[in-house]
């Protein structure tokens, strides 16, 4: 996979929590942190191994997040000792007290990625430093302690080592992976966290459509509700911007949809699909053949599967691939002129989901992805699973076994 520089985007992405991004880093695998901690080191694991295993459930009979292997990994941090040593022990519930910070104040944040096996039998993450580095701005965004993001990615590849036999033997499932980071304080002020809990669950998940292939979604686009916003933590993957959007999912659901397309701002901006990142293949205003998504301007989420189609189709070099504005009037002028060619979501658990319906001020608008194929989506999805799996060589895969 060849390397590729960075994209720029409009100078409303610097209004991004940029000093995050810059403060949280270590001086290398197991160095301080950025508030003066030592980190975490994955060489002082200490594994407790389970006296009970579960079964495995059936690959083909998955629901999302329901199942949970038989392990978790747990890393404490205090204000007062810092970081102690990662422990891999068996799955348990948690105990917290009843004032802590994340109960009250939503202190928390988590992350989302995936273990496929591969053809080879080999067990592979994609691109897991993305997510580590995405944790880390959230982190710091939710006043939650820095660690090292590599000796992070290390201690997940232990963890995932020692649950090896719940990475399903399928082309259609995959173990999901769940970091999280809480804070733990006993105390009812409103404050960064004294202490703090890092942990990590593994699910094994199937695949997003039950059917096994593609099944367009329908939108509801409303500016009643608002995902997220300048300033805000749109751009990091806190748990308070899912939480907050469930009321407006059920209200899309109520209406026929499926998902809710959130708007941003008078001019009604597209930013994302339900969870999702969002993309419009089409031909633009100028005539010019464009696959376009909105740009990270600390309203969207700097998702690891938008990055990726980002690169791939910079390599593919056949149309134009830009981060810019889309609004509600762009795409409708565009319907009407015949011009829109896909519109497709893009995250971890579906990779992309096409668009096949937009419900917008009482009117149903036909988006013609499936009647395009959907040509681009497909070969998309098919390119990064081939990735996933193994079934091409990539340097965007970290092999755990």
């Amino acid at each position: 996979m060849a390397s590729f520089q960075a994209i720029t985007t409009p100078a409303a992405a610097n209004t991004s929590h940029q000093s995050c991004g810059n403060e949280s880093s270590t001086n290398g695998s197991g160095g301080y942190t950025h508030d003066g901690f030592v980190s975490f080191k994955a060489a002082e694991t200490v594994i407790e191994l389970a006296s009970m295993f579960k079964e495995k459930p059936d690959p083909s009979n998955l629901v999302f997040g329901t199942a949970f292997t038989d392990h978790m990994l747990t890393i404490e941090w205090s204000a007062s000792d810092g970081w102690q040593k990662p422990h891999i022990g068996p799955f348990k519930n948690l105990s917290v007290h009843p004032a802590s910070s994340a109960l009250h104040y939503a202190v928390e944040l988590f992350e989302g990625l995936k273990a496929y096996r591969g053809v080879d039998n080999n067990i592979r993450l994609f691109r897991p430093l993305n997510n580590m580095e995405r944790m880390l701005r959230s982190a710091c965004r939710a006043g939650l302690p820095s660690f090292d993001k590599e000796e992070l990615l290390k201690c997940i590849k232990k963890l995932v080592e020692t649950e090896k036999a719940w990475v399903p033997n399928s082309s259609s499932a995959s173990l999901y992976i769940r970091p999280t980071l809480i804070g733990t304080e006993p105390s009812l002020g409103v404050k960064k966290p004294s202490q703090a809990l890092l942990y990590v669950i593994l699910s094994p998940v199937g695949p997003y459509f039950s059917t096994g292939s593609f099944s367009p979604v329908s939108l509801w686009a409303d500016p009643k509700y608002t995902r997220a916003w300048r300033g805000g933590t749109g751009d990091c993957k806190m748990g308070g911007n899912y939480g907050a959007s469930i009321y407006a999912q059920y209200e899309a659901l109520e209406v026929g949809c499926q998902q809710v397309l959130w708007l941003y701002g008078d001019n009604h901006q597209i930013t994302e699909v339900g969870t999702m990142n969002l993309f419009l293949y089409w031909i633009n205003e100028n005539g010019d053949e464009e696959l376009a998504t909105p740009p990270l301007d600390g309203v969207i989420l700097p998702g690891v599967t938008r990055q990726s189609i980002i690169d791939l189709a910079h390599e593919w070099g056949e149309f134009k691939v830009t981060e810019r504005y889309l609004t509600m009037g762009n795409l409708t002028a565009a319907l009407k002129e015949n011009r829109v060619k896909e519109m497709f979501g893009a995250g971890t658990a579906c990779i992309v989901c096409p668009v096949g319906r937009i419900l917008y001020k009482g009117n149903n608008l036909h988006i013609p992805t499936m009647d395009n194929g959907p040509k681009l989506t497909a070969r998309i999805l098919k390119q990064l699973t081939d990735i996933q799996y193994g079934r091409i060589e990539s340097d965007w895969t970290y092999l755990v076994q």
